[in-house]
């Protein structure tokens, strides 16, 4: 059953989870091979009392993932300090929430994906409504879930992607919007490593 959690104790069951990487042999092609960093940060806030994630729809100008929905996230750049810094930067270019504006609460498991890179998750937490100021070249949606129907198991599937036999993770639509591939499964390690049930 869902339990409902506070700020604290999403912090505390992130920190007694730890950081782990999943084991790339999902892509036997990478075994090996020095990824590239990344870090996203899952943005989770409250609206009527209830946890929601947020989420972005890229644009089709995007060189990558056109259309598709992700966290804000991406590569992390020379100066960043760690992949917190990196999540951070990059939520403020592509959607303007403000660093200030972020309670961290923690770390994810790592996701390695099969372009080579090493995503790092970091869990943060802001206040609603929030007045985003999104880049219309890279984000066409700024939208949320509630964590509640993202935890429940009749809202998602698995199927083998046949080039890679690699399982894909997809939920069912969303008010018109489709969670699915690294994305959902970040998402769902949120939600086992919060312990929320499903």
């Amino acid at each position: 059953m869902y339990r409902h959690l506070e700020p604290d104790q999403i912090r505390h069951r992130l920190a007694h989870y730890g950081v782990k990487v999943v084991d790339d042999n999902l892509f036997p092609h990478l075994v090996g091979k020095q990824p590239k960093e990344a870090a996203v940060l899952i943005p989770l806030t409250q609206i009527e009392q209830e946890w929601h994630i947020l989420f972005t729809r890229r644009t089709d100008r995007v060189e990558s993932h056109k259309g598709q929905v992700s966290f804000p996230g991406g590569a992390r750049e020379q100066d960043d300090s760690d992949a917190q810094a990196t999540a951070l930067r990059e939520s403020f270019e592509e959607i303007g929430l403000l660093p200030a504006h972020v309670a961290l609460l923690g770390q994810m498991t790592q996701r390695k994906t099969v372009s080579n890179y090493l995503v790092t998750p970091i869990v943060g937490y802001y206040e609603s409504p929030y007045e985003f100021n999104t880049n219309r070249f890279e984000v066409q949606h700024v939208f949320t879930v509630p964590l509640r129907w993202l935890a429940n198991r009749e809202n998602w599937f698995t199927y083998t992607f046949d080039e890679t036999s690699n399982i894909v993770v997809k939920y069912r639509d969303y008010d018109g919007e489709t969670v699915w591939g690294i994305t959902a499964k970040i998402t769902q390690d949120l939600i086992r490593t919060l312990d929320l049930g499903y």
